[in-house]
């Protein structure tokens, strides 16, 4: 099975801006975000072995949830400058990788990579099936997982990530995958400030998800939960349907991508090195992907290339 990493952008940048102290280059650029990002990106290349590597950022217009529901992450403190400055940077130098970047006014990320992950869930690739694994901070991403995707979060600052698959999700959660939004519905989500119904706590919204299966269902069946519960239900259901819309990935975002645009790159390229040598990132050049990587390794690159006009649009 070939596989397909998804990294999402700005989640990896704060994790990485908030895990490390500020470093600072000589000419006095803060590089905490961009050191974090490349090393994490490095690593993941050199832990996952993908074959296709995406990036997908948010873009800075609102999206479509904010015209939902105007208090929709409004409680946020804005971006830090030292964050904000680091952003554009670290796009700089994923071009200069070779790894298309991906993101779309009116949504987020998560919006573009479920879109990306269901799409890719459909096609092959030298007649085999593609896997993808997002690398995500964002535990909201964990409602996309199934048979063909994965998550791959970090769970330690940086230096420690776990897999998750279904049975990772159903482990923690007590519940599928695919109903996280559901759970979300009912207990609303603090860090995206929406409310969901009021009262309801995760416990409860947990035995009725598993009982019922959605919060649709929970709302067919109103009458035979009955009692105070009916009646903190039938006064939040608008707030839940809301919270539902808030919470579900959109997974039909009109973005086109392409499978081999994303083939695996050589990173042990000059303009990578001289990126890393002006951020003065001396600690990662030996860890590039791919550096000395001898002629087995040549050789399968230059196959894939030959076989590059072979491999399918992923739309």
């Amino acid at each position: 099975m070939k596989r397909l990493v998804v990294i999402d952008g700005h989640a990896i940048l704060h994790r990485a801006y908030h895990a490390l102290p500020p470093l600072i280059t000589h000419d006095g650029n803060v590089v905490n975000a961009v050191y974090g990002f490349a090393s994490m990106l490095i690593r993941a290349i050199q832990d996952l072995k993908p074959d296709y590597l995406m990036v997908a950022f948010d873009h800075p217009k609102p999206t479509f949830r904010k015209k939902l529901f105007k208090e929709y992450q409004s409680q946020r403190p804005p971006m830090e400058t030292t964050l904000i400055s680091q952003i554009e940077t670290v796009k700089r130098m994923v071009d200069l990788m070779g790894i298309p970047v991906y993101g779309m006014d009116g949504f987020e990320a998560d919006d573009v990579i479920g879109t990306i992950a269901r799409k890719a869930g459909n096609i092959k690739t030298d007649e085999e099936e593609l896997e993808t694994v997002i690398i995500t901070g964002d535990r909201d991403i964990l409602q996309l997982v199934n048979n063909c995707v994965k998550v791959y979060m970090p769970v330690k600052g940086l230096s420690e990530s776990k897999m998750y698959g279904i049975r990772e999700v159903e482990e923690k959660y007590e519940i599928k995958p695919q109903q996280i939004p559901d759970f979300k519905a009912l207990v609303g989500d603090a860090s995206d400030n929406y409310p969901g119904v009021s009262g309801i706590g995760p416990k409860t919204a947990i035995d009725l998800i598993k009982k019922y299966g959605s919060v649709e269902a929970v709302y067919r069946n109103l009458e035979k939960i009955g009692g105070k519960l009916e009646e903190r239900l039938s006064a939040g259901k608008e707030s839940a349907v809301l919270s539902k819309k808030l919470a579900v990935i959109v997974c039909d975002v009109p973005i086109e991508v392409s499978i081999k645009d994303a083939k695996l790159p050589l990173l042990d390229r000059p303009a990578v090195i001289s990126f890393f040598e002006k951020m003065e990132f001396n600690s990662l050049i030996s860890r590039l992907t791919n550096r000395n990587a001898g002629k087995e390794e040549n050789k399968k690159i230059k196959t894939e290339k030959q076989n590059e006009g072979k491999q399918q649009s992923l739309f």
